[in-house]
C-alpha cells in the first residue's frame, strides 16, 4: 500500500512540474529538433508566418540562391530558425544554428555599443577629438562621434595600406594598422562632419579606443561585457577562433571557390567578428530590453546625424531606413566580406528582429524586405492579408 501511495504521489509531482519543462522533456523524447519543438509554442498566425518564411528560404536554397543561416523573432519570441547548406565544402558539413559566420561590417554594431557602453559609464565621452586619447593622432579636428557616424572624412585603411596589407603571411592587427595609418598622414577625404562617407577605418580606430580606455583588449572586453553576460556561446573575434574549427564556417563565392583571406582580415572593429544568428538573437533583445545599454543612449545611437542624406541615414553603428515615420522605422546594418553576406535588421516599432547570415556570396541575403512582406502578410488572427491593387 505504501509503495502504491508513493508512486501516486510521485507522478502528482511530476504532472504538476512547469509545462515548460514537462512539454521540452515529451518534445525531446519524441525525438523533435528544437525549431520543431517551438513550433508548438506559437499561435496560428505564427505558425503560418514560419510556414511560409521556410518555403520561401528552402525554395531559395534549393535554386542556389541561398547558403546561410536565418532567425527571425518578434517581441521576444522566435517565428522561423533554420541552417540551410554547407559549412564546408570540402567535407560536406552541413550548417547547423551553431555554425558561426564572420559578421563583416555587422561587426560594426558590436564595436559602437561598446564605445556608447564606455560612454554611459563616462570613460569615454564621444564629443572628445580622438586625439584627446591618442595624442600622435594627426587629424586633429576628429571627434569619437565623427568615427561612430562615418562623418570624419578620414580615407578607408585598407585602400591606403594596400601594400603592407598584402605582405606575405602576414596578420595585422590594430596597433599596426594605427602605426602604418598615422605615419602616412595621408590627407582625408573631407573635412570632419562635412558629409557622410563610410569609411572601415572609423571602426577599427574605434576598437583602439575600447582597449586604451578599458584596460581590455578588444577581444577580452566583448567577452566580459556581452559576450558572456548575454549567454552568446558561439561568438567571438577572429584571434579568439579556429578558422579550421568544425563549428566556423568557410566562405566561398557564388561559384563555390573559397575565397582567400589576407592581412586585414585580423583587424578588429570594422569586421572580423564571428557569431550566430541565435547569438545575434540574444544581443538584440538585450538591446530591446535596455540591459546593455539605456534607452536614451539608443535613441542617440538611432538618430539620423546625415541630414543631407533623404532616403537613408546612419546613427552611431546603425544604418536606418524610414528614419522620420516611427511607425516603419528600422535600425539595421548589411556586411560583405571576403565570400560572406550578412544582414541584422530591427523594426523597433514591434520588437522585430531579422539576422541573415550566408558564407557565400548570396545577394538574397540583402533581400530583408521580403521577410518583411511574409510577416506583414499574415494578421493576428491567422488569416492572410490580401494586397491591395
Amino acid at each position: 500500500m505504501n509503495r502504491i501511495y508513493i508512486l501516486v504521489i510521485l507522478l502528482v509531482m511530476f504532472l504538476s512540474c512547469g509545462n515548460s519543462s514537462s512539454s521540452a522533456y515529451f518534445k525531446k523524447s519524441l525525438g523533435l529538433d528544437p525549431q520543431k519543438a517551438a513550433m508548438y509554442q506559437l499561435t496560428r498566425a505564427q505558425k503560418l508566418t514560419a510556414g511560409k518564411l521556410d518555403a520561401f528560404f528552402t525554395d531559395l536554397n534549393r535554386k542556389g540562391f541561398f547558403n546561410g543561416a536565418v532567425l527571425v523573432s518578434k517581441a521576444g519570441k522566435i517565428l522561423y530558425q533554420k541552417a540551410l547548406g554547407i559549412l564546408d565544402k570540402n567535407t560536406g558539413s552541413p550548417l547547423t544554428d551553431s555554425s558561426m559566420f564572420q559578421l563583416a561590417s555587422v561587426s560594426k554594431v558590436i564595436t559602437a555599443t561598446a564605445v556608447l557602453m564606455l560612454h554611459e559609464r563616462e570613460v569615454v565621452d564621444i564629443n572628445k577629438a580622438f586625439k584627446d586619447y591618442f595624442p600622435d593622432f594627426p587629424y586633429e579636428k576628429i571627434k569619437v562621434k565623427d568615427l561612430l557616424n562615418h562623418r570624419s572624412g578620414l580615407p578607408n585603411y585598407i585602400y591606403t595600406l594596400n601594400n603592407e596589407i598584402y605582405q606575405p603571411n602576414y596578420q595585422m592587427n590594430n596597433a599596426d594598422m594605427y602605426s602604418y595609418f598615422v605615419s602616412k598622414n595621408t590627407k582625408p577625404y573631407l573635412k570632419p562632419d562635412y558629409r557622410f562617407n563610410y569609411c572601415n577605418t572609423n571602426y577599427a580606430l574605434l576598437a583602439l579606443l575600447v582597449e586604451k580606455t578599458s584596460g581590455k583588449s578588444f577581444s577580452k572586453f566583448l567577452k566580459d561585457e556581452l559576450f558572456t553576460p548575454l549567454g552568446m556561446r558561439n561568438t567571438a573575434t577572429i584571434t579568439e577562433i579556429d578558422l579550421n574549427g568544425s563549428n566556423t564556417t568557410r566562405p566561398y563565392d557564388t561559384r563555390w571557390r573559397p575565397v582567400d583571406f589576407d592581412a586585414s582580415d585580423y583587424v578588429l572593429g570594422d569586421k572580423s567578428l564571428y557569431s550566430t544568428p541565435y547569438d545575434l538573437f540574444l544581443f538584440s533583445e538585450a538591446l530591446y530590453q535596455n540591459k546593455i545599454i539605456s534607452a536614451q543612449t539608443q535613441e542617440l545611437a538611432y538618430t539620423a546625424f546625415s541630414k543631407e542624406r533623404k532616403q537613408s541615414n546612419y546613427g552611431y553603428g546603425w544604418r536606418l531606413k524610414d528614419f522620420n515615420d516611427p511607425s516603419k522605422k528600422e535600425v539595421y546594418h548589411n556586411g560583405w566580406w571576403h565570400g560572406y553576406r550578412t544582414a541584422f535588421h530591427r523594426r523597433l516599432r514591434d520588437s522585430l528582429t531579422v539576422i541573415v547570415l550566408s558564407n557565400q556570396l548570396n545577394r538574397t541575403t540583402y533581400q530583408t524586405y521580403k521577410i518583411y512582406d511574409i510577416l506583414d502578410s499574415v494578421n493576428s488572427n491567422g488569416i492572410e492579408v490580401e494586397e491591395e491593387e
